[in-house]
């Protein structure tokens, strides 16, 4: 976006990008309250297969068979969209197993939606069960850092045109995150500055009193920083700049080295799947003249796990998974 020096016309309000994009999101006429829903504006895991929510579900079956009989088990969908996942995740389900299912939203419940959908505004505290956050952190606005001529990392100011200029000097809390998870030091280096996800995460995980939180995002780590950053915007299925206006989503690929909590493991989409059962490998031909339509299927199936687990897309996304252990009687874990 274009960077500017010289003062704003009177309608112009500089503001960080974390005050701007939370506006331009969750505000009155909000991107993420439109009728139309993300998914009239970009495609996520969810939307390119149903095998994604087969998966979650194996996920859930999973971890219920690691809790052992509980008085109730839940799963909650963090940022649910218009609720596509749960709705996936409750078909592909065993017709008598039993669970709670929530959809967090700041957006209205949806016509039609499935009755066993709870919708709710925040996240239930004290689940047993599955947390799952599919594309949540990315939308969780944050400030945005660059290096001036002179070396000092700088708070990036945006109008809501988009244009940007440099503000004060980041310091306390989000100078330490900085310090220590994206060093900056060249002039026109850029940063996300993620306190804010990390504090997001680890406010979701502590709803969980026992089981699995998993959050599911673009992302990089430590040795591989982006040295501009990652903020984009989408509309109608295109990137689009980033411009706070609400007409399209704001978006930053997520520290999630950063938001781990000890004991998190890390991993790309194309293992984590792979590991609940979706496979890429085509079916055998002699299928095709034994069973004509059963080879279809798997071959359309086949297609779409190669979309979920594809290298430079889908596939690269990164699978932070967070278990909780059944509280024992002596503390908060066993």
């Amino acid at each position: 976006m274009p960077v500017t020096d010289e003062p704003a016309g009177e309608t112009c309000r500089w503001r960080g990008w974390r005050e701007a994009a939370e506006a331009a999101l969750y505000g009155p006429d909000g991107f993420y309250l439109r009728p139309e829903g993300p998914a009239g504006h970009f495609r996520t895991s969810v939307h390119a297969s149903p095998l994604f929510a087969m998966a979650v579900a194996q996920l859930l079956l999973t971890t219920a068979d690691e809790l052992g009989p509980v008085p109730e088990l839940s799963i909650v969908d963090m940022g649910a969209g218009r609720g596509e996942l749960l709705t996936g995740v409750l078909a592909a389900l065993p017709p008598e197993f039993a669970v709670r299912a929530y959809a967090v939203e700041r957006a209205a419940r949806p016509a039609g939606l499935d009755p066993r959908i709870e919708w709710v505004r925040e996240p239930p505290r004290g689940i047993t069960g599955l947390l799952f956050a599919n594309e949540w952190l990315d939308n969780v606005p944050v400030d945005v850092a660059e290096v001036d001529e002179d070396g000092v990392v700088r708070r990036v100011l945006v109008c809501p045109d988009g244009t940007e200029r440099l503000g004060a000097p980041v310091t306390g809390a989000d100078a330490e995150w900085l310090a220590r998870w994206w060093p900056l030091t060249e002039p026109g280096t850029r940063a996300e500055i993620g306190l804010p996800r990390d504090e997001a995460w680890a406010d979701a995980v502590a709803t969980v009193r026992a089981g699995l939180a998993v959050a599911v995002d673009y992302g990089h780590r430590a040795a591989a920083r982006p040295p501009f950053g990652t903020l984009t915007g989408f509309r109608a299925g295109r990137e689009a700049p980033p411009v706070p206006d609400g007409t399209r989503d704001l978006t930053a690929h997520v520290a999630l080295d950063a938001c781990a909590l000890p004991g998190a493991t890390l991993t790309s989409q194309r293992d984590a799947l792979r590991a609940l059962g979706v496979s890429a490998a085509r079916p055998p031909l002699t299928l095709a003249s034994t069973d004509p339509a059963a080879y279809v299927r798997a071959l359309a199936a086949a297609s779409e796990a190669a979309e979920l687990t594809a290298q430079g897309g889908l596939g690269d996304f990164l699978w932070l998974q967070q278990r909780r252990p059944v509280p024992g009687p002596g503390g908060p874990g066993r």
